[in-house]
């Protein structure tokens, strides 16, 4: 399975906020409702939500294989020259081959060119296996963390951190 990476431009974003469409609504009914993911879709993952996180510095790749796309991740550089992996999603039928830490390899190449020594992100408190799959791969918890989203919405989350080598 030979898994290529591309950078999105602005062009591209709706492919993004398509993938996300999909994966969301097959994977997060179960851990947070789909009322909460109808409204996460709508507030954070249409394209022109995903532009906006674009222009004040999130950098979306989407990822593919044998040239269908099959998810797609994103991240920033904060001030402290930290990273943070904002978006970070591969649908089903990819799932548990290796796609993932491959995602993490080449975020990590990224994150070492801008000299970026540590990154984190944020994952939902139930979600068992994203957990696993972080520890798996270095990630410490941080802290927990709960977001208020509006509309009467959370997300509980752990904040996970990963030193880079």
């Amino acid at each position: 399975m030979q898994i290529q990476f591309k950078k999105c431009s602005f062009d591209e974003i709706s492919q993004v906020s398509d993938l996300a469409t999909e994966i969301w609504n097959e994977y997060y009914p179960s851990i947070i409702g789909q009322q909460q993911v109808n409204y996460m879709l709508d507030k954070m993952y249409n394209a022109d939500a995903m532009k906006e996180q674009m222009q004040i510095g999130q950098v979306f790749f989407l990822v593919f294989v044998n040239a269908q796309a099959i998810g797609f991740f994103s991240y920033s550089i904060k001030e402290d020259n930290s990273g943070f992996l904002h978006k970070f999603y591969i649908l089903k039928d990819y799932r548990g081959k290796g796609v993932a830490r491959e995602i993490l390899n080449f975020l990590e190449i990224e994150f070492k060119k801008q000299s970026v020594k540590t990154y984190r992100l944020t994952v939902n408190r139930q979600n068992v296996q994203a957990i696993n799959f972080y520890f798996k791969s270095g990630f410490k918890i941080e802290q927990l963390a709960d977001f208020d989203i509006g509309n009467n919405f959370f997300m509980n989350d752990f904040v996970m951190l990963k030193h880079i080598d």
